[in-house]
């Protein structure tokens, strides 16, 4: 994901928008030859294999933060103790009292902005949905539904990763990892869960360690979660890591009275919409966006958007933030990351005692 920020930096001339350029700076990363990219490519005047060292970087004013969970504490605390503002990746901490921590570390920072990466909002067609739920055109919302779902995981005999192990994800599994892109949006409109009752499974229970031998999968790898909103109308948000069929599917549905709609990104130029007139017959319609982002680029309306452009129009908005701008829609805040780190740890104590919790 560095790779992918540094690459959109460098298609900053992609955009119309009257915006700051990001220049990279500075790179970190532990592990031998994998700064060598940016080297190459960027000519970083710091490039170390120790955060700290990049930290006492003078130029350094933000930092893209893209390390595994139990990192993100030690971490995230440290770029904002060094002054530096921060767009960090989800979970925002391993679990709820690492994000708390982070959040206390967050409350003496005032002056830093510190946002979480999720590019799938700015898919023209959930951009599109945005501004329907802002203008309340689906009137009374019947039920939501979002989900996350890839499906490479099927295969038994992928290696293990860290994302298998409690120690660097956390217990959330699949819900850390891929769950803050399911409810960005809607809490970004005050649609919050007010319960839920959590199906979390584990289906892979062993994979090859790289050694010649297999290793335990201790995290989830399916998770279902059933709201009941503080709306009163059902919520259901999936992540996925084996969904048959799926690549790196991200959609979203919301289902109302007066209008219905649905976007998926494997159908990425596609808006489904149903608007209900009484007496008339309900019918689907199918309509072609095109390109047509928050933030105005030199590509045609005509063609097609895709997640490089998701990326791009990501960092947009965390720039135009920075600036002191207004973005279209901006970034998931620590505020949202903490609703659903309160949500997954309810969803945990479900699964645990087969019950509807709280959240």
């Amino acid at each position: 994901m560095g790779k992918e920020f540094a690459s959109a930096a460098a298609r900053w001339c992609h955009l119309l928008a009257d915006l700051p350029k990001p220049e990279i700076v500075a790179v970190c990363d532990p592990a031998p030859g994998a700064t060598d990219w940016f080297a190459r490519h960027f000519h970083p005047r710091t490039v170390t294999d120790d955060y700290r060292v990049l930290l006492q970087d003078e130029s350094v004013e933000a930092v893209y933060c893209a390390v595994p969970h139990h990192l993100h504490e030690e971490l995230y605390t440290a770029v904002l103790r060094a002054g530096k503002h921060l767009l960090a990746e989800k979970p925002y901490g391993i679990d709820l009292a690492a994000a708390q921590r982070i959040e206390a570390e967050r409350a003496r920072h005032p002056d830093l902005l510190v946002r979480c990466a999720g590019e799938f909002p700015y898919f023209p067609g959930a951009r599109r949905i945005e501004e329907l739920l802002a203008a309340g055109a689906f009137g009374k919302i019947i039920e939501w539904r979002s989900g996350f779902l890839h499906g490479s995981d099927l295969d038994p005999l992928k290696a293990i990763n860290w994302k298998r192990r409690v120690a660097a994800c956390g217990e959330y599994g699949c819900m850390g990892d891929l769950g803050l892109h399911t409810v960005h949006i809607p809490f970004r409109f005050g649609l919050r869960p007010k319960n839920v009752r959590a199906l979390l499974s584990k289906i892979v229970e062993e994979r090859p360690d790289g050694k010649g031998g297999m290793a335990a999968c201790e995290t989830w790898d399916n998770a279902v979660l059933a709201c009941e909103s503080e709306q009163g109308f059902p919520m259901i948000f999936e992540t996925k890591r084996i969904a048959p069929g799926e690549a790196n599917t991200w959609y979203i549905r919301v289902h109302g009275t007066e209008l219905s709609a649905e976007f998926s990104t494997k159908y990425p130029k596609t808006l489904r919409t149903l608007p209900y007139v009484q007496g008339k017959t309900q019918t689907w319609r199918e309509e072609d966006l095109g390109y047509t982002p928050i933030y105005p680029t030199i590509t045609g309306s005509i063609f097609e958007f895709g997640f490089t452009d998701a990326i791009l129009q990501m960092w947009a908005a965390f720039v135009d933030e920075l600036s002191a701008g207004t973005p279209g829609f901006g970034c998931a805040t620590p505020e949202e990351a903490m609703l659903s780190h309160r949500l997954f740890t309810a969803a945990l104590t479900s699964q645990r005692e087969g019950s509807v919790v709280d959240v």
